[in-house]
């Protein structure tokens, strides 16, 4: 296997591992969710607090965030770029995230997202993540209605 080829490999693994998580947030299966991540998880979420360290603070938060979700979760990964070497991997995205109100309407923004995985054997993990939201400098405000 060439170098490109196996680079090409690592990248489709690590897209698989986003997709993964998505699909297990929307879901809202925590046990998915917790699955793409190492035991030594660093999240720099865009809520309630400045970082979350390990999976365990990082599970609570995420518990959190599924029982504040009265309807289905909102999660599209869009413009998904991912670098891959042999054991570590970067990548970035857009994310259309939110959730659908009691309404049924939905209560939704973008937010920019880095990952940067690891793989221990064969099984590649998000071992940092940082979400961001853009905001106003005169008002403080999140624009989270802002588009691609």
């Amino acid at each position: 296997m060439t170098l490109a080829a196996a680079r090409t490999d690592e990248t489709t693994w690590v897209r698989r591992l986003i997709d993964d998580w998505a699909e297990a947030a929307r879901a809202s299966d925590l046990d998915g969710i917790m699955a793409a991540y190492t035991p030594d998880i660093l999240s720099f979420d865009a809520t309630i607090q400045l970082q979350f360290k390990g999976a365990e603070a990082y599970r609570r938060h995420w518990q959190f965030c599924l029982e504040m979700c009265a309807g289905p979760m909102v999660l599209e990964v869009h413009d998904l770029e991912i670098e891959a070497g042999d054991d570590v991997a970067f990548g970035h995205y857009l994310l259309r995230c939110g959730g659908t109100g009691e309404d049924g309407k939905e209560q939704v923004g973008w937010m920019r997202v880095t990952v940067c995985c690891r793989t221990r054997g064969d099984r590649w993990r998000v071992a940092h993540e940082h979400f961001s939201v853009p905001f106003d400098l005169a008002s403080g405000k999140a624009l989270l209605d802002l588009q691609p």
